[in-house]
């Protein structure tokens, strides 16, 4: 009764479990298997101990399952093992999980299970294998599982997991596997872990790891297999007493920091396998050693700074399927080392981006099972005008991709490249300096994807059995001197992304069946000579992403219907014979981030629209015959780093928000109307609009006052000189009369202190004058003639003599004279408030408009009365 209570419990945990479960699977086997019309032990993916009818496992891996796990199934005392791997299982294990102390193997690989990596695991003490890969689990590797004695494999990779590794992970002595691949974690890797005798397989890649290897890496892992610490920031030299792992067979260390030589000693490793030490700082040739390891697979070294060439004897590895010694700055001719039959089983090749000299070698097509050929960016020639080559590539009936672009060959592509393997995707012979026209046999290629022959000096035309290139998605032919037309037979290549023909000499119309490749991305025909109008079909290209017709002939308007193509990042028109204004439809482009329109001859305004290109990053409009203003919407394109509206008929304010801040004189130039902020080159805007006429209505009516006040002025200043002409023997005062003050020449002389600079009011043509207090107290303003100028005597006599007759209040009055031989000075009256040009022309002193007709009434009637009176 007691089993009975005992497999009932574990039925009870495993159907709260099925509660918790969803699936994916259409059938639904589980969730109809798992029925308590049926006996437990059956159910599929539970397995029960013979002697106690107690659930020992539960493998429910890869059926499609989610859910999350109950509490429950911490109530499987008996369980052994579970896999609930390749599912869809989500959220945090449950703590009552500790209570399977019976657990060997924990295998929840491949979930999506989160939160941290418990410290509980460190209890269950007889665990062998803890494999936790690929989920999401977070935090910090406890430092608990140390505790687990019996642990062999700890897998823990693919998980966002940060912090160091914990030292005491060195304490578990039978360990074979530690896998901590792709997380987050940092500092040193431990020596403990290079200390246990156990390990087999070491995986720390995808980290941020740093440090040097310890220079007994390999003295205390005899066993060890497998070591992987690519993609950390380790740098220092690779151990040279890494032969002593004499049981390697993978060593992946690429993508580091490791500097110095390729230890030779790695040559004695002859279980060696794998070999990954590209993308580090290595110096120094390729040891000769490394031709020793004769079960070598794979063999990476690229993207180094070695030098030399490469060692005959690695070509003399049979086992080798790939060769990648790419970007190392090697050199030597291969013509002399490669031996293409010591290599049957090699399927990739990869030697750009070298400085390999002299012809590319036949003899590497005797390695027939090829699939990949990298020989781009090298030195390679042609010793013949037939690339011949070429041709003995034809043997390898399994090619993918064939790249031996960026070299000199200076040759004529041959008829055999169409006998090249029909499952040939790539071909790239790009700048090769390739002479002729493109054989029409290329059209045999019916697998091909990508066909690049751009920076070459090919001729004749487009062959028409391009057609035939149904897979065809990247057609790269720009930079060369292909004439004719554009072929009909282009727009049956119905998976065409990328069409590249620019900078040729091809002639005619655009095919008006453009619009039929549904599939184009981007359309670079740009630098030809293309007439005619744009065809209709092209705007109906709704995915198209860049598009450039620049350079050409066309002409046309622009229709709507450009602003069907909203997903357009480039559009480049420029250099054309467009007419017409800009259509209205082109700010749907919400996408667009670069707009040439310039060198055409566009009428009209800018649209407003434009305003509303969002992304837009560089707009040149220059060069055409646009008119109106830019749109104020312009400020509002805050991505816009260059503007260029030059060479139009603009006119008005040039916004000066937004980008405007940053864009120089250059945008605007030879754009006669324009006004703005003086930073552009540009002369200040005249005030427009309702409240500005009104402003220039009321400044025309002030003037037109002010002329009227000063004729009534002038008219009353004549009418009163002609009354005080009349009247002038009753008004006036015998000056002598009204002069009873005598002042000496000494008296003078103190009351200026000596004519001191100080004193000096100002200075004339005749005299100076100068500011005096007299032994009274009274301030006086003396002006001495300079008798060095013989002007000046008669100047004195004729001021003494209409001054003795004449007195006006807008005249100074004369309070006295000192006159003798040498010396004749007018003593007048000290005018405290200045003097009268003072008032009307300095900045520091402001009058009102009445304040200065005041005054030039008062001049008037002053000069008319002093007119008067030299008359007289």
């Amino acid at each position: 009764m007691a089993n009975n209570m005992n497999i009932s419990t574990d039925e009870s945990a495993l159907l709260a479990f099925k509660s918790r479960i969803s699936t994916i699977d259409p059938s639904n086997v589980l969730i109809k298997n798992w029925s308590v019309s049926t006996p437990v032990c059956v159910w599929i993916g539970v397995t029960c101990g013979l002697r106690h009818q107690r659930v020992t496992a539960l493998d429910i891996s890869s059926m499609n399952l989610g859910g999350n796990i109950p509490s429950q199934l911490g109530n499987l005392s008996f369980l052994v093992s579970i896999n609930l791997s390749i599912n869809y299982f989500y959220g945090s294990l449950p703590r009552e999980l500790i209570q399977l102390r019976r657990l060997q193997i924990i295998d929840f690989r491949f979930n999506s299970f989160s939160g941290q990596i418990s410290s509980w695991f460190g209890f269950l003490q007889n665990l062998q294998l803890l494999n936790l890969r690929n989920n999401s689990f977070t935090g910090f590797i406890p430092s608990s599982l140390s505790n687990i004695s019996t642990l062999q494999d700890l897998d823990l990779s693919f998980n966002p997991l940060q912090g160091k590794i914990p030292e005491e992970i060195g304490n578990l002595h039978n360990l074979k596997t530690l896998k901590l691949q792709y997380n987050r974690l940092t500092g040193l890797i431990p020596l403990t872990i290079f200390n246990i005798s156990t390990l087999e397989n070491l995986a720390f890649t995808g980290n941020n790891l740093s440090g040097n290897l310890p220079v007994d890496t390999c003295r205390g892992l005899p066993r060890i297999k497998g070591l992987s610490l690519s993609l950390n920031e380790l740098d220092g030299e690779i151990p040279s007493n890494i032969s002593e792992c004499s049981q390697l067979q993978f060593l992946s260390l690429s993508f580091n920091k490791f500097r110095g030589s390729i230890p030779s000693e790695i040559g004695r490793i002859r279980t060696l396998q794998i070999l990954y030490l590209g993308s580090n700082d290595l110096s120094g040739a390729i040891p000769p050693e490394l031709g020793n390891l004769e079960n070598l697979v794979e063999l990476s070294i690229g993207d180094n700074f070695l030098i030399g060439s490469i060692p005959a004897s690695i070509f003399n590895i049979s086992s080798l399927l790939y060769i990648n010694v790419a970007r190392c700055n090697l050199s030597g001719n291969l013509d002399l080392l490669f031996l293409g039959y010591r290599l049957p089983n090699l399927e990739e090749l990869s030697l750009d981006g070298n400085n390999f000299h002299g012809r590319i070698p036949n003899s590497i097509a005797n390695s027939s099972k090829l699939t990949r050929i990298y020989l781009f960016h090298n030195n390679f020639i042609s010793e013949s005008p037939e690339l011949s080559f070429i041709t003995s590539f034809t043997k390898c009936r399994y090619l993918i991709n064939l790249s031996f672009g960026d070299n000199p060959l200076n040759g004529i592509l041959p008829v055999s490249v169409g006998n090249l393997s029909t499952s040939l995707q790539y071909l790239y012979a790009y700048n090769c300096d390739l002479l002729g026209s493109i054989p029409k046999e290329i059209g045999n290629l019916s697998s091909l994807i990508a066909l690049s022959l751009f920076g070459n000096q090919l001729t004749g035309s487009i062959p028409t059995s391009v057609v035939d290139l149904q897979k065809l998605q990247g057609l790269f032919l720009d930079s060369n001197k292909i004439t004719g037309s554009i072929p009909d037979t282009l727009c049956e290549l119905c998976n065409l992304n990328g069409l590249l023909l620019f900078q040729n000499l091809i002639t005619g119309a655009i095919p008006d069946c453009i619009g039929n490749i549904t599939t184009l991305r981007t359309l670079n025909i740009d630098a030809n000579r293309l007439t005619s109008s744009i065809p209709a079909s092209l705007w109906l290209q709704n995915y198209l992403l860049e598009l450039n017709l620049s350079s050409n002939f066309l002409s046309g308007s622009l229709p709507q219907q450009i602003g069907n193509l909203k997903v357009a990042i480039i559009i480049d028109l420029s250099v054309n014979r467009f007419s017409g204004s800009i259509p209205s439809t082109i700010g749907h482009l919400q996408s667009l981030s670069d707009l040439s329109l310039a060198h055409n001859t566009l009428q009209g305004s800018i649209p407003e629209s434009m305003g509303k290109l969002v992304s837009m990053e560089r707009l040149d409009l220059s060069y055409n015959n646009l008119s109106g203003n830019i749109p104020k919407s312009f400020e509002a394109l805050r991505y816009l780093t260059y503007l260029d509206v030059s060479f139009n008929d603009l006119s008005g304010e040039v916004p000066s928000g937004g980008p405007f801040k940053n864009f120089s004189s250059q945008s605007f130039i030879s754009n006669e109307g324009l006004c703005g902020d003086p930073i552009y080159g540009l002369p200040p805007c005249h005030t427009t609009g309702p409240k500005r006429r009104n402003l220039k209505l009321r400044v025309v009516f002030s003037l037109l006052g002010i002329t009227v006040l000063i004729t009534i002025a002038m008219a009353l200043a004549y009418a009163v000189g002609r009354y005080r002409r009349k009247n002038l023997v009753e008004n006036t005062t015998n000056f002598a009369l009204g002069t009873t003050l005598r002042v000496s020449y000494y008296a003078l002389m103190q009351a200026t202190q000596g004519y001191s600079e100080n004193h000096l009011l100002g200075s004339g043509s005749f005299g100076s004058v100068y500011r005096g207090t007299l032994n009274d107290g009274r301030d006086v303003a003396v002006k001495v003639f300079d008798l060095q100028n013989q002007n000046a005597f008669r100047s004195f006599d004729v001021e003494c003599e209409v001054l003795r007759n004449l007195r006006h209040r807008n005249l100074c009055k004369v309070i006295s004279t000192c006159s003798n031989q040498d010396f004749k000075a007018l003593v007048l009256e000290y005018m405290s408030n200045g003097s009268l040009e003072k008032w009307l022309y300095s900045d520091d002193f402001l009058l009102d408009i009445l304040q200065r007709i005041n005054i030039m009434i008062d001049v008037a009637c002053a000069l008319e009365y002093l007119h008067y009176g030299y008359s007289t």
